[in-house]
């Protein structure tokens, strides 16, 4: 075992081999957390790539087969086909294994995919925040979850062992691993990450529908604020779906800070729309100052 490793595996299949998935993997390979790597996927000529890239080491199209004598299983695709998937591996898994996943709501999801498994067969959930607009294994790197912050969300239920190795495996990946309720995970990623997407989306499909060709002018200022529009829509649309409740109601709290605005605008309000500007300035600064604070050196 590695020297960054506290915990090792024999076998891990990796259900869905795309940018986390694959990443997962390279980690899991570079620092020494398992000795061999399964993957499945929708697409044999991607897993072929990935195991010609040594991502992985062999690969199946059918889930249940590449999860067979695997210690850890990663669901790593879209969270709308979690369930299905959890079902069609069930009968496939070792006793003994721990199934996590990468998803980015749980709620409701973990708690079903913990009542999926099988005796002697253990579920945490967890949620690398490592994303990227880009997908695929051409974006996947080992270093991908190093200082970046991981979710982890055990139950009531949760087998204590398996929770310590979860935590552990993402920590020897270099994860910052932050242990929270299903539920309130939701509601705070309803906010800083579920919304962001929706709005980006929106403001892009705005500026569709009033004149397209006005994207040709845009500047830093647009394609920033709408970089994570170029996101996978099946991703998102799971995400949007699953967590509709938190969602519908912080597009409800944005929607009263537009009209804010607007109705300073309408008021011809140049302190009311500054004062606005500035608290949305002072919480945006400070997240600026957070991230400065993890790249300075100890005195």
């Amino acid at each position: 075992m590695g020297p960054e490793s506290r915990v090792h595996f024999r076998r891990a299949a990796i259900i869905g081999v795309g940018l986390i998935g694959a990443s997962a993997a390279l980690a899991m390979r570079e620092r020494d957390i398992c000795d061999e790597i399964a993957g499945f996927g929708r697409r044999e000529e991607n897993l072929r790539r990935a195991k010609e890239r040594g991502i992985i080491d062999d690969y199946r199209t059918d889930a249940a087969s590449s999860v067979e004598g695997a210690d850890l299983v990663i669901l790593a695709t879209p969270v709308g086909i979690l369930g299905k998937l959890a079902a069609a591996i069930r009968p496939a898994l070792k006793k003994g294994a721990v199934v996590t996943d990468v998803g980015s709501v749980k709620g409701a999801l973990v708690a079903e995919l913990e009542a999926l498994m099988p005796e002697g067969v253990h579920f945490i959930g967890s949620h690398p925040i490592a994303g990227s607009d880009k997908s695929g294994i051409d974006e996947a790197r080992g270093n991908l979850f190093s200082g970046a912050r991981c979710i982890v969300t055990p139950t009531p239920r949760s087998d204590k062992s398996a929770m310590d190795m979860i935590v552990s495996m993402w920590e020897a990946a270099g994860a910052l691993v932050e242990c929270m309720d299903a539920f309130r995970h939701d509601e705070i990623f309803a906010l800083v990450s579920h919304m962001p997407h929706i709005i980006a989306y929106a403001m892009v499909n705005a500026v569709e529908a009033a004149d397209p060709r006005c994207v040709e002018y845009s500047g830093g200022g647009f394609r920033d604020t709408t970089r994570i529009a170029a996101s996978s829509p099946e991703l998102w649309r799971d995400i949007a779906m699953m967590n509709r409740g938190n969602l519908i109601r912080v597009i409800a709290s944005f929607r009263e800070n537009l009209d804010k605005i607007e109705k300073c605008l309408e008021g011809n309000d140049a302190q009311g729309l500054e004062r606005e500007l500035i608290r949305a300035q002072k919480l945006r600064m400070s997240i600026e100052k957070q991230e400065a604070s993890k790249h300075t050196p100890m005195p």
